[in-house]
């Protein structure tokens, strides 16, 4: 990784992107480039770095980040020109961002997710990117979230933040969710306009179909996390987690261990029922 003077917390510097095909793989290594379609790049662009978090498909390197490196330039091509021996097709005149990257680097320790989930995009700063030691590490989407995030660290809570959830009412990205034996519970940091009555009406829809389907939502404003984090935010999602029967494991897999130069570190072993990415 790079010298510590290099390490800053510009948010959106280091896109964590998906890599599901051990051909796209090969062309990293070979070619040194990954393509984006440019309709669904995120909101947070140009990247400075890449990262890539591997799917199913990869075995042992599953689930987690192994490769990364510095965005040399990026340019604008016809999915025709990247590869004009593909046989014509309705992606062919879709427009991608293909960006060089300088070198592929590897991580000397993996970044693992404790849960199987999809991850498609995942814009952070290199800061994060460098002190984390899981997936859920590298989320860069509020102060309060990472203020709640880092208190569940402390006290071992198990929480998998920006979690996706698809219902036939609609896709939903939940701040943090948590599996308990007896349902599960959806942990949100609202932010100030909230109580202000902003958007009560759009959460109250929210809450309905997330209620439906048995999730049970908690909601916390700015000041509430800012001054009373471990007397009152942390102690009603220690009860609700009671009363839903205590955390479950559930989806967690046994660990298995790997070598690293400071020793021996431990990384999570995982499992995914089906894939659904699209992102080609």
């Amino acid at each position: 990784m790079p010298a510590k003077d290099e390490l800053t917390a510009q948010r959106g510097e280091l896109l964590v992107a998906l890599l599901n095909d051990p051909a796209a793989l090969a062309i990293l290594r070979d070619q040194g480039w990954y393509r984006i379609p440019v309709a669904k790049a995120p909101k947070r662009w140009p990247p400075a770095w890449l990262a890539f978090y591997q799917t199913k498909v990869f075995g042992t390197e599953a689930y987690a980040v192994h490769y990364y490196g510095r965005v040399r330039h990026i340019r604008t091509i016809k999915r025709r020109d990247l590869f004009p021996n593909e046989f014509s097709n309705p992606k062919s005149d879709w427009d991608y961002y293909q960006l060089h990257l300088e070198s592929l680097e590897r991580l000397s320790t993996p970044i693992p997710s404790a849960r199987w989930r999809r991850i498609v995009f995942i814009p952070t700063s290199w800061r994060k990117f460098a002190a984390a030691a899981e997936i859920n590490d590298l989320f860069d989407d509020s102060p309060l979230e990472d203020r709640l995030w880092a208190e569940f660290k402390r006290l071992k809570i198990a929480a998998e933040r920006q979690w996706e959830l698809i219902l036939t009412e609609g896709r939903y990205f939940l701040d943090f969710a948590l599996f308990c034996r007896g349902g599960r519970l959806d942990v949100e940091a609202d932010g100030d306009s909230y109580h202000a009555g902003k958007y009560n009406a759009e959460d109250r829809r929210r809450n309905n179909a997330l209620g439906a389907a048995g999730w049970r939502v908690l909601r916390f404003n700015g000041r509430e996390i800012r001054e009373s984090l471990a007397d009152y935010c942390v102690k009603e999602v220690a009860q609700a987690i009671t009363n839903l029967g205590g955390l479950d494991d559930e989806g967690l897999v046994s660990r298995k261990f790997y070598t690293v130069p400071d020793g021996t570190a431990q990384q999570l072993a995982l499992f995914e029922e089906s894939a659904e990415y699209d992102l080609d």
